[in-house]
């Protein structure tokens, strides 16, 4: 499989996932709105589910995929097996023995995750009740990531691919049929979120099954194998997790305000379908390919790879980020402003969004670049660099939520994202591990000018033309139905400039894109 159709499967569940995630949003909006329940919730999904993006989406599999890529290239597939059934093991005794402390510790961990809620015992008594129950999550998503490592140095991508698109059913599920039974909604979706990490494992390991590298229980020794996966581990989830961990920090600064954990929550949900979409489906393809290469002694083939993956996510990330600051408003009150999610809400959460939205081609830009560090085994020089920009996000955020609010942590995690994209880079060309070839340089610009022309003419639109566009629309449409259509043209048109701008400046070509689908 090639890094084309490699991208496509990924991006493909991907923005399937990403889709039902906002089915699964605008629903939680509208039975939650932004309320006690709904802080009580976010908090207790958010702490295992930062586990789930940490492990599941590349953090984890930057340290395993090139050790059991050597394994399996070097020395065969027995080899390989027997590396992934003792990382599994000792994987499985360390998740154990974390849930069950976690678990009795969770109200004095509370205090940390989200120290805002103890002035409302109610709210802090709820979220700590939703944490347990949600958090055996942490356990079955961190044995998927494992075994996702596996199926994507195969090269079968679609399973792990496949795996959040199970969750956003489920938890859509949960809202519909069950959370109307329960006094409390939240609850039924926390239950929800512990079913939805047994089913994703369960997929996993059948799919595992399939490609013969089925998990085997064996007990846990810490051999050099895994010795090494830890040492390669512990800086690589950090350094891979460097968008999660700073949102985690933004989340706890948030607890401060009421609402702020919901308005944030939300925003982020919407700019992470760029980012996922993306970014993260280039970082998870990008790094066993570049593994690969590496081992063949092929530096122009990785060179060439890491050219185009940049090429090609900035060719949708910058059009996607100058839309999300262009029009957050209607987009927000378009998915979310219905039911417990009112006006006001929506007002605080565009807010957000446009101040995310400065920082996704940096968060993009982190998961492109990484990969070139942990394909060499070199976890510690982006944990250096994570380091320093959890560091600019915590004084920022921090500074900056006291003089504007809640809109400051947004604008401090952006920040810190661009500081340690910029630092990835400069690393990366100094150590001769990556130089722009004349192609990026030549369509890089390009693409940059085609995204701010769109955005302009987005933003010009929103603000001049839609005011008076539902006098031209046939009569006894309710507000939500126009808001709909109104959304849908102006992505739909944005699409189109951008489309048409790429073709004039030579920013992308139509036939690239025609040979590409043919290779």
């Amino acid at each position: 499989m090639n890094l084309l159709r490699a991208f496509a499967t990924v991006g493909g569940m991907t923005m399937i996932s990403r889709v039902l995630g906002f089915v699964r949003d605008i629903l939680i909006a509208a039975v939650l709105g932004t309320g006690p329940v709904a802080d009580a919730f976010f908090v207790a999904f958010k702490f295992p589910n930062l586990f789930r993006r940490l492990f599941a989406e590349g953090a984890f599999n930057s340290a395993f995929v090139p050790l059991f890529a050597r394994r399996l290239e070097g020395e065969g597939a027995k080899s390989a097996r027997q590396f992934a059934d003792e990382a599994f093991a000792v994987l499985l005794t360390v998740l154990l023995i974390f849930t069950v402390l976690a678990q009795l510790a969770m109200p004095w961990l509370m205090y940390v995750i989200a120290p805002g809620f103890a002035d409302t015992p109610d709210k802090f008594d709820m979220a700590v009740v939703f944490t347990q129950i949600a958090f055996p999550y942490l356990l079955f998503m961190s044995l998927v990531a494992l075994l996702s490592g596996v199926l994507n140095s195969l090269g079968r991508f679609a399973a792990a691919a496949f795996a959040p698109v199970l969750l956003n059913i489920i938890l859509i599920a949960t809202l519909t049929l069950a959370a109307p039974y329960f006094a409390n909604p939240g609850l039924a979706l926390v239950w929800g979120v512990a079913l939805a990490g047994l089913v994703q494992f369960a997929m996993l390991v059948w799919a595992a099954h399939r490609a013969g590298f089925a998990p085997r229980l064996r007990m846990p020794k810490m051999t050099p194998g895994v010795k090494r996966l830890v040492t390669l581990g512990i800086p690589g989830v950090i350094a891979g997790g460097i968008a999660q961990i700073n949102l985690l920090i933004g989340t706890i600064i948030a607890s401060l305000q009421d609402g702020a954990v919901s308005w944030l929550y939300y925003a982020d949900r919407v700019y992470q379908l760029p980012l996922g979409v993306i970014g993260i489906a280039i970082g998870i393809v990008l790094l066993p390919d570049l593994a690969r290469r590496l081992r063949g002694d092929d530096a122009a083939g990785a060179m060439w790879s890491q050219n185009r993956a940049m090429e090609f996510a900035m060719l949708l990330t910058l059009p996607a980020a100058a839309a999300l600051v262009a029009i957050p408003g209607p987009i927000i009150a378009t998915l979310f402003e219905r039911g417990a999610f009112d006006a006001a809400d929506t007002l605080k959460t565009q807010m957000a969004l446009a101040a995310f939205a400065v920082g996704l081609p940096a968060f993009v830009l982190i998961k492109v670049f990484s990969p070139g560090f942990f394909a060499r085994e070199n976890t510690m020089t982006p944990m250096r660099f994570a380091a320093i920009g959890i560091a600019v996000n915590i004084a920022g955020s921090l500074i900056l939520f006291y003089q504007i609010g809640f809109v400051g942590i947004a604008m401090a995690t952006s920040a810190a994202a661009w500081v340690n994209a910029g630092l990835l880079w400069w690393r990366l060309v100094a150590n001769g591990h990556f130089e722009s070839d004349a192609r990026l340089k030549k369509r890089l610009p390009l693409i940059v000018l085609a995204s701010a022309a769109m955005g302009g003419l987005l933003w010009a639109t929103a603000t001049y033309a839609g005011p008076y566009a539902a006098s031209f629309m046939p009569g006894g449409w309710t507000a939500e139905a126009l808001g709909i259509i109104a959304l849908a043209g102006l992505v739909a048109g944005g699409g189109l400039v951008y489309a048409l701008l790429c073709q004039i400046t030579g920013a992308a070509r139509l036939s690239d894109i025609r040979q590409a689908i043919r290779r």
